[in-house]
């Protein structure tokens, strides 16, 4: 479990007000090694603590169109 207090959320420039968002704190990578992830409509709620790696081949899918919509 990490804890992520320190985290700085941001959401992507790509995102609509359809609600349908996830924010990244990605300044945790050099503290603990991780990047954050959490649901923009449920700030409070829980989060994802991914390895950089992990996280690179997720935007990686992302950006090759490995998911539908």
């Amino acid at each position: 479990m990490h804890d992520l207090t320190g985290a700085i959320w941001r959401t992507s420039s790509r995102s609509n007000d359809q609600g349908l968002c996830v924010e990244v704190a990605d300044n945790l990578v050099d503290v603990l090694g991780v990047v954050g992830v959490r649901d923009s409509k449920d700030q409070a709620g829980p989060t994802l603590a991914i390895s950089p790696p992990g996280w690179a081949a997720f935007v990686g899918a992302i950006r090759a169109g490995q998911f539908g919509r």
